[in-house]
């Protein structure tokens, strides 16, 4: 399979403009010799008239018809093979088995989606049938259901190739909804990208879905991503990235005639705070796990623990001593891109430049390969971390801020001064826990996903996963972009009301043609009217 380095607009390849860009190899330093087009304005718009036409052309389609379509999404990457892992380790310097189980990850949360809509209960259908004869006004017949709001955008991500990507968290439930996806490709791994897409329109066009179900376009700037979002056939966006990325696409979607959502995942410190008893017994075995969730994949998560929350307590002095061992023997590790590495370095250098925070630990650099982070660990009195609003904010990377309170109402006061977050750990026993419910309160309302005894990289693909939170975290707290539930992010509720059972969606019918679970008259049920 050879890469194309041009726009997919539906089922044909586009390269109307001479500025190009090339893919970076991280680990290398150079640059690969394909060369992408960037799109053009004129490319963004048949590309988005494509995807609107394509969305009313879905509407007639059965639900089967979308799941086949991922299931064969899942074939198509599959059959690309170790050329796919390759590519994604040249361009993001990711280790292969870090890749291989990401490519599992996306496989796997496209199966559950073609499971999900082939169920078919996800609608949520709620019915209540009429009752002409209530007095003093007659009842109506009214039912309800999710539908399909249109063409959706989405932005790749830089740290996750597949899944947060071409084919990844946001593009997966918005086809599942019944919906077309324009992706914006991300420049740091466009020969991924490019690959991803020709398996995408082989499966739409070896299951018949109609073209402009899906379009890709290149840029290495700005340019594109904001035609996509202010073109007014854009029903919605999803992307992760940075805070400022994330809220200047809010904004342009905002200031639109038809304002739209913005489903921006923008970044989290997610803070681990650890109790006093804890600490005194599990010392040794905590510093370990810390140095692994800190530096794991470079630290280039949304779930790097970039805050560690301690008292001075017994314990503490054992603690800092293996902590500091472990990140001193971290070995180096290629960070995605230039960009990024050099934004690594800057910011945690101003972090270690304020007011009394001192270097508590750093890995050392052996590899002779470009781009490599170096884990470091800083740490600050709880008195200072609550007076200077810089020690709150994220740094990219494998950077840790080890905050020691004095007591525990200085801890508390701490996290009165956090934001939003993907995620909070909670470091104690049970027993532990129950006597401090104020901690466990600011925490809880703070984040998406409140971890107990445990570090909040991994995040598992079941309905049960929330992966969102309290901006800034994310600008919507509502929704999560993991999981059976991050559909809810591209459909709208609509109620019809004294329809003819023959003309109503078969989800709505009395028959009950798709067998699926729906709340009749306050009960929830499978059985027809």
């Amino acid at each position: 399979m050879n890469i194309q380095g041009q726009n997919y607009i539906g089922y044909s390849l586009s390269s109307q403009s001479d500025k190009t860009f090339q893919s970076y190899l991280p680990a290398q330093d150079t640059n690969l010799p394909e060369k992408f087009h960037c799109a053009t304005p004129d490319e963004v718009n048949k590309a988005m008239q494509l995807a609107e036409k394509a969305f009313n052309e879905l509407a007639k389609l059965p639900t089967t018809k979308r799941a086949d379509f991922l299931i064969a999404i899942t074939e198509e990457i599959m059959a690309i093979g170790d050329v796919l892992l390759e590519r994604a380790n040249l361009e993001t310097g990711l280790p292969m088995v870090r890749l291989q189980g990401e490519r599992a990850r996306t496989i796997n949360q496209l199966t559950q989606f073609a499971g999900l809509i082939r169920e078919g209960s996800w609608v949520d259908a709620s019915i209540d049938t009429a009752a002409p004869d209530r007095t003093p006004v007659p009842k109506p017949d009214l039912r309800k259901m999710f539908i399909p709001i249109g063409p959706v955008v989405v932005f790749g991500s830089s740290n996750f190739p597949f899944a947060y990507s071409v084919a990844g968290v946001d593009s997966g439930p918005a086809w599942a909804a019944g919906n077309p996806v324009i992706v914006k490709a991300h420049a740091a791994h466009p020969g991924v990208s490019d690959l991803t897409a020709q398996a995408i329109v082989k499966a739409a066009q070896r299951t018949g879905m109609p073209e402009g179900i899906f379009s890709m376009l290149y840029d290495d700037g700005f340019e594109v991503g904001a035609a996509l979002v202010k073109h007014p056939a854009s029903k919605a966006v999803g992307f992760t990235g940075s805070y400022k990325g994330g809220m200047a696409l809010y904004r342009m979607a905002q200031e639109r005639e038809e304002p739209i959502p913005v489903y921006a995942e923008m970044g989290s410190v997610n803070p681990i705070v650890v109790l006093p008893e804890y600490l005194k017994t599990n010392a040794v075995s905590l510093a370990k796990t810390l140095a692994g969730s800190v530096t794991l994949g470079a630290g280039q998560f949304c779930t790097n623990p970039g805050l560690v929350f301690v008292t001075k307590t017994e314990g503490l002095e054992t603690f800092e001593e293996q902590y500091k061992s472990e990140i001193t023997n971290i070995a180096p590790a290629t960070m995605l891109t230039a960009g990024i590495c050099k934004a690594f370095y800057k910011l945690s250098s101003e972090a270690l430049e304020q007011d009394n925070v001192t270097k508590f630990a750093v890995s050392g650099l052996s590899s002779e390969q470009q781009n490599q982070s170096q884990a470091t660990i800083a740490k600050v009195s709880g008195k200072d971390f609550i007076a200077n609003p810089k020690l709150h904010e994220e740094v990219f990377g494998p950077f840790s801020l080890l905050v020691v309170c004095s007591d525990l109402d200085e801890l508390q006061d701490a996290l009165m001064h956090l934001k939003g977050q993907l995620t909070a750990s909670l470091m104690a026993s049970e027993k532990e826990a129950a006597a401090n419910p104020d901690i466990l309160h600011l925490l809880s309302k703070i984040c998406g996903r409140f971890v107990m005894n445990g570090v909040p990289t991994g995040v598992e693909v079941c309905p049960s996963m929330f992966h969102g939170g309290p901006f800034p975290a994310a600008s919507i707290s509502h929704f999560t972009s993991v999981g059976r539930h991050s559909i809810l992010r591209f459909v709208r509720p609509q109620s019809f009301q004294d329809w003819p059972d023959s003309l109503l969606p078969d989800e709505l019918k009395n028959s009950n043609p798709l067998g699926i679970f729906r709340l009749v008259n306050n009960e929830t049920t499978a059985r027809a009217i």
